[in-house]
């Protein structure tokens, strides 16, 4: 699957919305400034992409590319879903042909530069 094209594509869908549109996020504090808040999920999502593709220079699994994006330690419960984070922007890149995908001979499926 390709969830982050998903994701970042439904970003869209807010685009005829009033700057002031109140805003009810899942988590954190309700805010204004819808559009500041999609500009700013797009460039941060853009820096994370960017330092996948640097890392991919060599092969990288799914794993290899958690420390690239997440600089903190994790626990288990957050690595879980830096893992889901990590394939999403992998998936992203593999799906407009950036990345290619290749298993090894040990299982595991890496990603590096087309």
């Amino acid at each position: 699957s390709n969830p982050l094209a998903l994701y970042l594509g439904s970003l869209d869908k807010f685009a005829h919305l009033p700057a002031d549109t109140l805003v009810l996020p899942s988590h954190g504090r309700p805010f204004r400034g819808l559009h500041t808040r999609i500009a700013q999920l797009r460039t941060h999502h853009a820096a994370r992409l960017a330092e996948v593709v640097e890392a991919c220079r060599s092969p990288q699994s799914a794993a290899d590319i958690v420390p690239v994006m997440f600089r903190r330690k994790l626990d288990a419960h957050q690595l879980s879903f830096a893992i889901g984070e990590a394939l999403a922007h992998l998936h992203k890149l593999w799906y407009e042909g950036v990345l290619r995908r290749e298993t090894g001979t040990d299982g595991i499926i890496r990603f590096q530069l087309t």
